[in-house]
């Protein structure tokens, strides 16, 4: 393809079919999902309302939408310019009239309307012309009106036309451009859209909520040296010309995962086609238009020379997410955003189904584990949200899509998944696909599919289900109990945080207590208390093995005490097996001396996510203050004989974070004993590593972790080695195929010289891979030069040739920086109004800005800055959940400091 330029894709919550009017639903499952009133309140007190643009009553007053007026379909017809970048257009909507009604409300912003008429259906069957509307704006709530000669009358169908334009965005949301270089030196210039969560109303006036789904017919003018793509039939990978060898490996997964899909939900794709497009500009990883995937370049292509294994897992993960989408979220999707983690958790969680299956090579559980651990951390604090909430306004819709939507959502699935059994919980979503295909659903609908493990399909002519060669009622029979599961999911999902399992083993009585687990709060703290009283229990499904047996106990604790009778006689008990519960473990008493002892003696005798999640707990604990630091750092001493890669990162991420720290505070005597005890102790596996890219993908990734630290260290053959590669692969004007795997620790050594630095600031302009620009921009944020750190700022800021999408992780990467990270504090709040031009207030790129230059402070005096900088920001109205979230995590890091100074400086004394 000689141009790739005019594109219009449409949005999974406005676009659900086109043209195939095979799938519309009945007009009684249509209406069945709204409630309306039976009078317009306008007309009762038209003082009470709103004032529109042109200084008349605005007749809607509400966020959301009436329900009085539906769409059915959508006609849209739509001509970009991408030479004055801009753009007309026109659609018809039909629209079914529930109620009376003297108006219709629709979503619009920033377009200019032109022209609105009606017809009824009556004028459609004679052909006689529509009548015009009076068209009225509300802004504060992006809505328009359109007001009618006479009421539109229940139960009847009406077409709404209208004509519009607007310039293309500037930024990554509704209609924007986007421009990409060819090898040539040449900027070419696409249009694209990406309407999540509440950007569809700035490409078109449209019932702008995931309620209101419909059909669409799309039309796009272009020139015919542009394509156009859209979600109509045609199968293909698209990116700019000069990429087109990167896509190879995208088109190969997502056929593995189509089809394993196909076959996990026995229900076919339901499209004619899928087109995968790698954007040059965009702001998120992906966006699963259905039938018409959008991703970010670094989220589809992949280039075997640049590209790592991590590269390669995350591309596997993104596909993977964005094609159970098609289904969860296109096929069927969520009534309101206070579930979209019904959505976002879902396509998390089909991660890990999916590509265990496809690539198990990939060995992804581990990495699923890990994404499990870090969402830990954010709910462990006092600050975080219920995975459930109600959202209103555009911003609080924004803030839902966080990690306790995706990650804490996948992970409470995946809990529920070992409670029920594999079986039982695909029995139930394959019943929750089917039943609420094209429609929509919430949390009880879900709870209700899996609670009934048979479908519609196994129902005899009598009524009776005998899937399974039994009746199955709809209850779940465990532990001689029925239990429900949405007594036990609402949990989970209507209120926050996560619970700590407390145990103590008294010969074969295992006693069992449930409390609120917060991360930075300490028993001995005034507000403890109280956090623990508000809060109610948890339905945990608990599972245990013993040094006795390598069967699984599972108990469903509902109380906030327990005793369990242990079977026989046991030397120590683990809890949460395979760690595959959401929830922290304390053994009170002699269980954590006994758990290191196994460890020291024979750690083959825990299971590998066990120990991982042995690891995981303890450290979080340190930072509640139930465990002390030395008992933790005592747990890693027995990693030197590890045989699991991801548990020996597991601990080794621990030991490197704190380095990082004391490096950050400047606390030298730690800070070089640390250095010490690290290059000791991990010295055997260090030089074991190879600079290449072969072995296994745990192999790789402890290679590049490993060489990464020993580098940062300076360790000396680390520097050397890298040294001599980074020289060969300059010599070579860059021609030179360093292993992917090793490539940023190259990169980021070579980075230290002036010239060196200056050489992959031009590489890093010249090269196609996305993968390789990602590590040569980290390298780059890696100088000890502030001025260098202040260039690639300013650099990111202009956008040509750091693109602004990058921005938000080259802050986070400097910050990251001992020598950057008060630069790159500085810099956003001199800025902030300059960002916000940039990106909205409550966008993913902001939260990254805003948490990335602040959540590693750890002084008071830093803590009281950043709270005086977010009440200026409070005064002007624009205050965040991350803003809470950043003051307690930099409260938590200042405590952690207080309490655990003295104990990392002893044990290192007498470790080392």
């Amino acid at each position: 393809v000689s141009h790739f330029s005019a594109m219009v894709n449409t949005h999974r919550k406005l676009i659900l079919n086109i043209y195939c009017s095979a799938i519309i639903l009945p007009q009684i499952c249509i209406c069945s999902q709204f409630t309306s009133s039976s009078n317009d309140q306008y007309n009762e007190n038209p003082g009470v309302f709103p004032v529109a643009t042109n200084g008349e009553p605005f007749p809607w007053r509400e966020l959301r939408l009436p329900t009085k007026v539906i769409p059915l379909h959508y006609d849209l017809f739509v001509h970009p310019n991408l030479t004055s970048l801009d753009f007309v257009a026109s659609e018809k909507i039909e629209v079914l009239v529930r109620d009376t009604t003297q108006f219709i409300i629709l979503h619009s912003h920033g377009l200019e309307i032109m022209n609105a008429t009606l017809q009824s259906e009556e004028d459609l069957r004679y052909k006689k012309s529509g009548e015009k509307l009076t068209v009225l704006s509300y802004p504060a709530h992006q809505q328009i009106a359109l007001l009618v000669p006479e009421k539109l009358m229940a139960d009847l169908r009406y077409s709404v036309a209208i004509d519009f334009q607007a310039k293309l965005a500037d930024g990554f949301e509704g209609f924007y451009k986007s421009t990409y270089r060819t090898l040539g030196g040449e900027t070419r210039t696409i249009a694209v859209t990406d309407f999540e969560p509440t950007h569809a109303r700035m490409a078109f006036p449209c019932f702008d909520e995931p309620l209101f789904k419909a059909n669409f017919s799309i039309k796009i003018r272009r020139e015919s040296r542009h394509i156009a793509l859209s979600n109509m039939p045609k199968v293909s990978i698209y990116a700019s010309p000069d990429k087109w060898s990167q896509t190879h490996y995208a088109l190969e997964a997502s056929l593995k995962l189509l089809d394993f899909y196909e076959n996990y939900f026995n229900i076919h794709y339901p499209l004619p086609k899928l087109d995968l497009v790698a954007i040059p500009d965009f702001e998120s990883g992906a966006m699963e238009n259905w039938g018409l995937v959008t991703y970010r370049e670094t989220s589809l292509l992949f280039d075997p020379k640049t590209s790592s294994t991590s590269d390669k897992l995350w591309v596997t993960k993104v596909i993977a997410h964005e094609l159970a989408h098609q289904w969860f979220g296109n096929l069927v999707t969520m009534e309101w955003w206070n579930d979209i983690w019904l959505n976002e958790g879902f396509a998390t969680y089909m991660e890990l189904i999916s590509v265990n299956v496809t690539y198990p090579e990939l060995q992804f559980d581990n990495i699923f584990l890990n994404d499990c651990f870090e969402v830990i951390k954010s709910d462990s604090l006092n600050s975080s949200r219920p995975v459930s909430k109600q959202a209103e306004t555009p911003t609080q819709i924004q803030e839902m899509f966080d990690d306790i939507s995706y990650k804490k959502g996948a992970c409470l699935l995946n809990m529920l998944k070992d409670f029920l059994s594999e079986e039982k919980f695909k029995k139930g979503i394959i019943h929750y696909l089917k039943k609420f295909s094209y429609r929509n659903a919430k949390n009880d609908d879900l709870w209700s599919s899996l609670s009934n493990s048979c479908l519609e399909s196994d129902f005899t002519s009598g009524g009776f289900c005998y899937s399974d060669s039994k009746t199955t009622s709809n209850t779940l029979t465990f532990l001689e109990e029925n239990v429900e599961v949405k007594d036990i999911m609402t949990t989970w999902t209507r209120q926050k945080g996560i619970p700590l399992v407390v145990v103590e083993q008294e010969g074969r009585l295992l006693k069992l207590r449930q409390e609120r687990f917060l991360n930075g709060v300490f028993r001995d703290d005034p507000e403890w208390g109280a956090l623990q009283e508000r809060w109610y229990l948890w339905h945990i499904p608990v599972t245990y093995s013993t040094s006795s047996s390598n069967a699984i106990h599972r108990h469903l604790l509902t109380s906030k005490t327990d005793t369990l009778y242990l079977p026989e006689k046991t030397s120590w008990v683990k809890l949460n097996v395979d760690s595959n519960g959401y929830y922290i473990v304390h053994y009170e008493a002699h269980g954590w001396d006994q758990l290191i002892a196994v460890l020291n003696q024979n750690h083959t005798l825990l299971r590998p996510k066990d120990r991982i999640g042995l690891i995981h707990d303890a450290f979080q604990l340190v930072s509640a203050g139930r465990l002390t630091l030395d008992k933790a750092l005592d747990l890693t001493h027995y990693l030197q004989h590890e045989t699991s890669i991801p548990a020996l990162l597991q601990g080794l991420d621990y030991l490197e974070s704190f380095y990082h720290t004391m490096d950050r505070r400047n606390i030298s005597d730690i800070t070089e004993n640390l250095k010490r005890y690290l290059l000791q102790y991990f010295k055997p596996v260090i030089d074991m590593q190879s600079w290449s890219d072969e072995g296994s993908v745990w192999d790789r990734r402890l290679r590049s972790s490993l060489l990464k630290l020993a580098c940062y260290l300076n360790y000396a053959p680390c520097i050397r080695k890298a040294t001599e590669l980074f020289s060969q692969w300059m010599e070579s004007s860059g021609k030179l195929n360093i292993p992917s795997d090793v490539l940023k620790i190259v990169y980021s050594v070579g980075a230290q010289t002036t010239e060196g630095w200056n050489y992959l600031l031009e590489q890093y302009g010249l090269s196609l891979s996305g993968a390789e620009k990602n590590k040569i921009l980290y390298a780059l944020s890696t100088s000890k030069h502030q001025e260098k750190l202040i260039k690639l700022i300013d650099l990111g800021m202009e956008g040509k040739v750091i693109k602004t999408q990058d921005l938000a992780s080259l802050l986070y990467a400097i910050a990251r920086n001992p020598k950057g990270q008060q630069l790159a504090w500085n810099f956003v709040k001199e800025n902030w109004t300059h960002l916000l031009e940039r990106f909205e207030l409550s966008s993913f790129p902001m939260r990254i800005i805003i948490s990335g230059t602040t959540s590693h402070f750890s002084s008071k005096d830093e803590l009281q800055e950043v709270k005086l900088f977010f009440e200026s920001l409070q005064t002007q109205g624009s205050y965040l959940e991350i803003f809470q979230i950043v003051l307690e995590t930099i409260s938590k890091n200042i405590k952690w400091l207080e309490k655990n100074l003295p104990s990392l400086r002893n044990w290192l004394l007498i470790s080392i």
